[in-house]
């Protein structure tokens, strides 16, 4: 198994957890016919930029192995108790910058970078079909589109039945829907590095912005 990578920016009262090749605004490392991921690049690059000063921004790689998503998120999860999670992930299907509206549970058949695969073919035993993010992706990739930053956004219900879509339901099980999933193309078709990390500044920010309003209203609601 490849080496667990971890990276820290301190911030302030929020944090966001960007873990590549499978959490928290995760990439994955290189798989398949993916010899450079994009979504680690993209990652990188994100990092450089930044979110701003009021978050804390946590960027980790992954192995691309169900195991070491099944033991590593929940330790990730309880150890730094994040608002937000987003992960990101490379498809070669993709010639937009997606969000994943959804994690599914059943379906994975396709062996990991260890040639292992679950015997269940489930995430989590017992658990439901089908969990959605608490952000509303079609606000968040209308709001970037609407920005004109160059970079076409587009949303999807179907992560892949991979490591992508088990990372993410993995999460969405773990944080009660406070998660997300970003999908990139491969470098070149058509975005470079630097274009995906400035897409994924102005979706994680969109995020941020709706998942704050989505906390003032919950206390809005509460004090009534």
């Amino acid at each position: 198994m490849l080496g667990f990578h971890f990276q820290y920016s301190r911030g302030s009262n929020c944090t966001v957890l960007v873990v590549l090749f499978c959490f928290f605004s995760a990439g994955f490392e290189p798989f398949a016919e993916h010899i450079v991921n994009s979504s680690w690049v993209a990652v990188q690059e994100l990092e450089r930029l930044g979110l701003g000063g009021a978050v804390d921004l946590y960027v980790c790689e992954m192995p691309v192995e169900y195991q070491a998503v099944k033991r590593l998120l929940p330790s990730l999860w309880k150890e730094h108790q994040p608002q937000l999670v987003v992960h990101v992930g490379v498809s070669g299907l993709a010639t937009t910058v997606t969000l994943e509206r959804c994690g599914h549970n059943k379906g994975y058949m396709r062996p990991d970078n260890c040639s292992f695969c679950p015997a269940s073919q489930c995430c989590v035993e017992n658990g439901p079909d089908c969990i959605k993010s608490i952000l509303d992706m079609e606000t968040i990739c209308k709001s970037v589109n609407d920005a004109g930053i160059g970079i076409t956004v587009s949303t999807s219900e179907d992560a892949g039945r991979y490591l992508c879509d088990y990372t993410y339901y993995t999460s969405l099980h773990l944080g009660k829907g406070r998660a997300a999933f970003v999908h990139v193309p491969p470098l070149g078709k058509p975005y470079s590095g630097k274009d995906l990390g400035r897409a994924l500044q102005a979706v994680i920010q969109e995020m941020l912005k709706l998942r704050k309003f989505f906390l003032l209203q919950c206390v809005h609601n509460k004090n009534q």
